[in-house]
């Protein structure tokens, strides 16, 4: 069974929801970083810089919450993925983990590269319920995890988004998201 490696309030919750999508059984294993669990020698066999997520899978290891949503979007996919379909999937997941979040959390840099970054999704969302059209996708959970971070933890003002927020709502209602990043908060 899947071995998922994390800790409360950290973006772990994203792999969470993630697994919680797909239906994949797992075994969480709670880290204390409070306590130092994550620099454990035991844990650093595991994920040597010493963060969370990590997940093991039989015998492979896998660290950085962009790289296990893929891993676990490859592996459980109903459908075999062309090169393209993995393509617009990492662009998406690469997209919400180093020029989304960063626009948006970093302060130096929010005011500037919040409408250039929510514009287009606005748009994106005012033509179609998710990120790549009608079914949503693990680039739903790393996108829609950042945007709904946003009033959870800055409390911006979004009504200039009213697509965005409406799909922020959409996926903050799904059971998967209500059982992981709802439940961190």
């Amino acid at each position: 069974m899947l071995k998922f490696y994390g800790s409360t309030r950290s973006r772990a919750s994203i792999v969470h929801w993630y697994l919680e999508e797909i239906k994949v059984p797992y075994e969480f294993v709670k880290l204390d970083m409070q306590a130092g669990e994550h620099l454990q020698p035991e844990y650093l066999v595991i994920n040597p810089v010493g963060k969370v997520p990590a997940i093991v899978d039989g015998d492979f290891k896998l660290w950085e919450s962009g790289a296990i949503l893929l891993y676990l979007a490859d592996k459980y996919s109903k459908s075999i993925l062309s090169p393209e379909e993995r393509g617009v999937f990492s662009q998406w997941v690469l997209f919400a983990n180093a020029t989304l979040a960063p626009g948006i959390f970093q302060e130096a840099s929010r005011e500037r590269e919040m409408p250039r970054l929510l514009t287009p999704l606005n748009e994106i969302f005012s033509k179609q319920p998710f990120l790549l059209g009608n079914e949503f996708t693990v680039a739903d959970v790393a996108v829609g995890s950042v945007l709904n971070y946003i009033p959870m933890i800055l409390k911006l003002d979004l009504s200039s988004y009213p697509a965005v927020l409406n799909y922020m709502k959409q996926l903050s209602e799904r059971p998967a998201f209500q059982k992981s990043i709802a439940g961190t908060t």
